[in-house]
């Protein structure tokens, strides 16, 4: 089970800045200033597309790793936005309103093969972070009222 904690003190004046912890790991989050946030640290959708990119990396390095194949480096680019379904080539002909779209550039070097590529291109797509998100999540939210 991953468990993250999330804090957020209104009196100190940075009404959107966050505290996170899991384990012994803390980072923070925060909105940008034109939304009313000090931009101390990513955003929310910042956060999420680093959780993809890093999982993408690590599954394909996992991955070259158990194959015993030449891997250099991974890098990976992931840019998230909201368009309107009528203008997203991508989206299904009946969806309305707005839809979140992904784009991502995988950057892999190494000594492949064609074979090799076309399955590291496959396996891209397979990291688990990427297939939770694609398959939905089921969400159980219980508000805890102090004072």
């Amino acid at each position: 089970m991953t468990t993250v904690t999330a804090d957020l003190e209104v009196e100190t004046g940075q009404d959107y800045s966050v505290d996170l912890r899991t384990g012994s790991h803390l980072w923070g989050a925060d909105e940008p200033e034109d939304l009313g946030g000090g931009d101390t640290a990513p955003n929310p959708y910042e956060l999420l597309m680093s959780s993809v990119a890093a999982c993408t990396c690590i599954t394909l390095s996992m991955y070259c790793q158990r194959k015993g194949w030449k891997l250099h480096s991974i890098s990976a680019r992931f840019e998230h936005d909201r368009v309107h379904a009528r203008d997203c080539d991508d989206c299904e002909a009946d969806a309305s309103g707005y839809v979140d779209r992904v784009r991502s550039q995988i950057f892999i070097e190494g000594d492949f093969d064609d074979d090799q590529r076309a399955r590291l291109e496959d396996i891209a797509r397979r990291c688990p972070v990427r297939r939770t998100l694609e398959g939905g999540m089921s969400f159980t939210t219980e508000a805890v009222f102090a004072g």
